[in-house]
């Protein structure tokens, strides 16, 4: 059973204050269900993103992993573990946020530094330099990846907060409120028959008197 709003004036000004916090907790209570309706949208749409990062992801680590055995077999282990260090390759994330719904999610991407190369083309094989290239191509799909995972996590928490709100305007806040209108409005029917007994009865007796 709802309960009544305390401290509640049963008075016309309260009344009206009432019906408008009502109006405003309805419209609130759409506005929040139609985000939580475009929230759930865009996070299976990020869900089929993650499958097709992963599937990327397995594909160029197979990729890389394969032209590193080619490297292995043409140059020896030795010689691409040696080739690998002197190469220095370094690469630096880069992490910025762009709004979905209201829900700050990450942009990530990755800048990679190819210094000059520290060893002779003619010691090396140009399967080295595709075990580089694929290994590059798989840090990228990696980084895509991180990222959608991370906005599919940040949609989720922001749909389980919306979800709660929601269910508290539903079950608590509007029932809560259409109690106490209903009840002022009870108690100033209640209060205009009284003052309407209450006139007939001194109607009555100056009607009398006279």
């Amino acid at each position: 059973m709802s309960k009544i709003l305390p401290g509640t004036k049963t008075t016309r000004m309260e009344l009206l204050a009432l019906k408008n916090r009502m109006k405003l907790a309805e419209r609130g209570h759409d506005l929040l269900r139609e985000k939580r309706d475009s929230l759930i949208m865009e996070f299976f749409n990020a869900i089929a993103e993650i499958k097709d990062a992963r599937e990327r992801v397995d594909e160029t680590l197979a990729d890389a992993f394969s032209a590193l055995t080619q490297a292995k077999m043409v140059m020896g282990p030795a010689k691409v573990v040696e080739f690998s260090y002197a190469s220095k390759f370094a690469a630096e994330l880069h992490i910025n946020t762009r709004s979905m719904m209201g829900v700050r999610v990450p942009v990530l991407s990755v800048e990679q530094h190819i210094p000059d190369l520290p060893y002779s083309l003619s010691d090396s094989s140009a399967k080295f330099d595709v075990m580089s290239q694929k290994f590059k191509e798989a840090l990228k799909a990696i980084v895509r990846l991180a990222e959608v995972e991370s906005t599919v996590k940040r949609l989720a928490l922001e749909i389980e907060r919306t979800k709660r709100r929601v269910s508290a305007l539903e079950t608590v806040v509007i029932p809560r409120l259409d109690a106490t209108v209903r009840f002022v409005k009870l108690a100033l029917e209640e209060r205009e028959r009284e003052d309407f007994v209450r006139l007939k009865m001194v109607r009555d007796w100056i009607t009398k008197d006279n």
